[in-house]
């Protein structure tokens, strides 16, 4: 019997995934995608605008880990790939599977409405109105740029790290005062590309919280093949474990004149890169803690010093948008939407979130677990606590996989995908069986 027809929002690797999942369990589904390819963020120029790629962006997670389960990546690719690589992965992935003749490309979502009997009226780019039993939300969360505020006013040129190409697009970088805001992945590489002396920039780094630099190798392999947390020891441990280490491992950020952190290690998202301690040690990238205000061209710091600059490049993170929701309905205030397994929204059965999430050490055998659990979903194989039970959940989960680190937007969403695939796959995806066996299906889906 055919399942509950399904709407998947974006053809990025959430949606891509999800698709996959359901045609596993033969769901019928449309994929609705704005743009005129697939890959989301890692589709470098994508037209749609949410890309956030640059030019020469390889991905931080190893090959090793990056891997869906059921479609490895090429044993020909080097251990980091870079962005054009990932995005070939992705196109084969969907040829292999199928998936694109799901996918209605230039015709995204404009507006989702939950109708008062169930059910979802969508309206998109074509003028046209549709009707689906169920919403897949997977429109991907590194889109909408967050920009830092500071007092004052800054004279010179302002972009976003989202919208950063190359040193010569969108601004010509080249024989400037480069402040670069941030120190996440993107804050590093974008540092490190624009402080090389062929450019003759003058490049200061500023972070508010400091942070932690973890190298990519470690005695020669892919650090990532070294960490993997166990569901069978308290996290504590392991982190205390792994705050010992990483000084041995990586060195003390102060060693290479960043300010020390206002956390421990694991208490807020580590910073991976191989060249920005060399870059920091050699005197072409400058360490400056936050800035406290801006006049005109000169940038005022918190350590009392002012320096003045021709560009601030913010690498400050993103929001979680969902422009198609009416606002009082799903929104998502300071990056905070609380979601039970990351997934389902108390009160609205038939609707699925994938892919919201900060996984460490990523995010791409995340939302593939994340599309199993949805598979089943769409079946009538498995079904949800109550309410009462989720919102429980909600807070308890919260507290594990984010109370012990740094209260930021961007730290909203963490998780540990170990944990998560544990919890998944040996509790939650058995025990959601159990109350599909004992009450049925939800009433929007017909088992498959």
């Amino acid at each position: 019997m055919p399942g509950p027809t399904t709407a998947i929002i974006g053809a990025g690797i959430s949606g891509l995934t999800a698709g996959k999942m359901l045609n596993d369990y033969g769901i019928p589904y449309t994929c609705f995608e704005v743009s005129d390819r697939i890959g989301g963020n890692w589709a470098f120029g994508n037209p749609n605008g949410y890309s956030s790629a640059y030019r020469s962006l390889h991905i931080d997670t190893s090959k090793h880990r990056l891997s869906f389960k059921d479609f490895p990546m090429p044993e020909s690719y080097p251990d980091f790939p870079h962005h054009t690589q990932i995005k070939s992965y992705l196109e084969d992935y969907a040829e292999a599977f199928d998936l694109k003749s799901n996918i209605e490309f230039q015709n995204g979502v404009t507006h989702a409405r939950r109708l008062e009997s169930g059910g979802w009226e969508l309206q998109t780019q074509s003028g046209q109105q549709r009707h689906f039993d169920l919403l897949v939300v997977g429109n991907g969360h590194h889109w909408d740029p967050r920009t830092a505020t500071f007092p004052g006013t800054f004279t010179g040129d302002s972009i976003h790290a989202h919208n950063y190409i190359d040193p010569q697009d969108p601004l010509p970088l080249a024989d400037k005062r480069i402040l670069i805001v941030g120190i996440g992945n993107s804050a590093a590489d974008i540092a490190v590309e624009l402080s090389s002396k062929a450019y003759g920039n003058h490049v200061t780094l500023s972070t508010r919280s400091g942070a932690w630099i973890v190298p990519k190798y470690i005695a020669g392999r892919p650090a990532d093949k070294y960490f993997k947390t166990s569901p069978h020891i308290p996290l504590s441990w392991q982190r205390k474990v792994a705050q010992w280490g990483q000084p041995i491992s990586a060195g003390r950020p102060e060693n290479f004149g960043l300010p020390t952190p206002n956390h421990k290690f694991f208490e807020a998202h580590p910073t991976q890169s191989v060249e920005l301690p060399l870059r920091l040690g050699s005197g072409d990238v400058i360490p400056k803690p936050n800035v406290s205000r801006l006049d005109g061209s000169t940038v005022h710091f918190d350590d009392g010093t002012s320096s003045e600059f021709d560009v601030i490049v913010y690498a400050t993170g993103y929001n979680i948008t969902f422009p198609f929701f009416d606002e009082d309905f799903i929104s998502a205030p300071d990056n905070h939407i609380p979601l039970y397994k990351r997934m389902f929204k108390p009160g609205i059965d038939d609707l699925v979130f994938i892919g919201f999430a900060q996984s460490t050490p990523t995010l791409f055998p995340f939302v593939e677990c994340q599309s199993r659990l949805l598979g089943a979903y769409a079946a009538g194989r498995y079904r949800l606590p109550s309410d009462e039970v989720m919102e429980e959940v909600i807070v308890a989960d919260q507290q594990k996989y984010t109370g012990h680190m740094l209260d930021r937007p961007r730290h909203t969403q963490q998780v540990d995908y170990f944990i998560y695939e544990h919890d998944l796959r040996t509790r939650e995806l058995a025990a959601g069986m159990a109350r599909a066996a004992e009450l049925g299906a939800p009433s929007w889906a017909v088992p498959a």
